[in-house]
């Protein structure tokens, strides 16, 4: 992304230039990054950005192709979230987060591929069929933010904007070697946000590099009166300058280096844990014994909101109406049967579940308490700390048909990413090595809330000092 406007101001392209070169590619790529292609809209904004710059307009984002997750409203384009139930659905407006791109003169090259309604890990759930990983095709990219990654690292755009409820930002740039942040809960807007689980949701930008994601999140982040869970006044300064690590206590809980870790994985994060020490940080242990409740807690709450949220796609306001119906009940049934895949309905199922009358305090308020305990757990690690390091996923990209027919073994890839979601708390994802495949394997740091300066700091140190961000398929 910054090389990018390095290169206009160089005078070597424009934006216009730039966006026709992007459109042509992505018109002939084979990853299936993309579900909507803005190609009219794109050349008419990176026209404008032309005029901008030759007046001296010196934004970053000025003419930079930016991809948008299929989940995120934009004005006139539709918003699918890889369903048939959204097929035909499109809004008159744009989600906060597109708006403060478009008004610092991003070009919104295209809406990226999902699993459907953000629910998945591996992008396999889409209605138009899986993305690929750029390092492998035959690999999944990740998910749910799998198209996202995807166009990033195949250099279909410039950065991109994903979700994260529990991972779907970091692990997918795990997967496919490239800088994910998901930011404090509250930090980024989810006005347009189309809601999964409400009190999981954060949008969050993806880069090749953690400058390029702090230019992103910058343009992003802010107080929106139109969410109610914007917080207002908490934000730190960014920088596009690495942290001094000296001093900077960096915490290592052993619970994320137990059973069911990849030896590549453990091997290249410890390595880039020493090049967090060599750079002059001190490593410590910490404890989170909570952890190991996390998977169980976030999909009982997720599923929970999903079962509420998802109750609006009836068949009667807006997208697929079934037209074998003859009466409410039976528009109800057969509009979500067939316009929702077999992981979404199963989702909705568990979440009427555990809401129900007689299950409600054995699992949702019980998971719920946990969920407090696990805030309580960071705080106090981070008494001892200023950013804890650990892996991303505790395994590199598989292949498209691995793990189908077994989601809980998919739900427990989320098992490193899903605590600081519970949390609220910032967390980034960015490249630390590679396995003996020569797939890429991500490093995941969390700060303390609104701590997206320390995060990002460190992380631009980190990749100061080492080039993984650098290779690209």
């Amino acid at each position: 992304m910054l090389e990018t406007a390095r290169r206009y101001r160089r005078g070597e392209t424009t934006p216009t230039r730039e966006i026709e070169a992007l459109l042509e590619k992505i018109r002939t790529d084979d990853h299936n990054a993309f579900i909507t292609v803005n190609a009219e809209e794109a050349l008419e904004q990176a026209a404008r950005a032309d005029r901008d710059l030759n007046e001296g307009n010196e934004d970053i984002l000025l003419g930079v192709p930016i991809a948008i997750k299929d989940n995120i409203c934009t004005r006139g384009l539709p918003t699918t979230c890889a369903s048939r139930i959204l097929s035909n659905f499109t809004p008159a407006y744009d989600a906060t987060v597109v708006r403060g791109l478009r008004n610092r003169g991003a070009v919104i090259i295209g809406k990226t591929n999902l699993d459907e309604f953000a629910m998945g890990s591996t992008t396999t759930s889409s209605s138009i069929g899986p993305s690929r990983n750029p390092w492998d095709r035959t690999k999944t990219p990740g998910g749910s933010s799998g198209g996202s990654a995807a166009a990033v690292a195949s250099r279909l755009c410039a950065g991109a904007l994903g979700s994260d409820t529990g991972g779907s930002v970091r692990q997918p740039a795990s997967f496919c070697g490239i800088t994910g942040l998901k930011p404090t809960y509250g930090s980024v807007s989810r006005y347009g946000l189309v809601a999964f689980a409400s009190s999981l949701d954060q949008v969050g930008p993806m880069g090749r590099s953690a400058r390029d994601v702090s230019v992103l999140f910058d343009a992003i982040r802010g107080h929106d009166p139109r969410d109610s869970t914007s917080v207002q006044g908490t934000h730190s300064l960014l920088t596009l300058d690495g942290l001094d690590m000296h001093g900077i206590r960096v915490g290592v809980p052993k619970a994320f280096f137990a059973q069911g870790l990849s030896e590549d994985v453990e091997g290249a994060v410890n390595s880039a844990i020493s090049v967090m020490r060599e750079l002059g940080a001190d490593i410590v242990p910490v404890d989170l014994t909570t952890l190991t409740y996390g998977v169980a807690v976030y999909y009982i709450i997720a599923c929970a909101e999903a079962s509420s949220n998802l109750a609006r796609y009836d068949g009667v306001r807006y997208g697929l109406r079934s037209s074998d119906a003859t009466e409410l009940v039976e528009l109800y049934s057969r509009t979500r049967a067939e316009g929702f895949n077999a992981e979404v309905k199963r989702r909705i199922m568990l979440g009427t579940y555990v809401l129900s009358a007689g299950y409600y305090e054995a699992y949702y308020l019980k998971a719920s308490q946990v969920r407090t305990l696990m805030v309580q757990d960071f705080q106090q690690a981070f008494t001892r700390c200023d950013l804890i390091a650990g892996p991303t996923a505790p395994v590199t990209a598989f292949g498209l048909d691995e793990m189908l027919d077994d989601p809980l073994s998919i739900y427990l890839l989320d098992i490193y990413t899903i605590p600081a979601s519970l949390a609220g708390l910032p967390a980034m994802s960015i490249p630390c090595g590679f396995d003996r495949g020569g797939l890429p394997i991500g490093l995941q740091l969390i700060a303390p809330s609104f701590r997206e300066d320390v995060l990002l700091g460190a992380g631009i140190a980190f990749q100061d000092a080492t080039t993984f961000h650098e290779v690209m398929p």
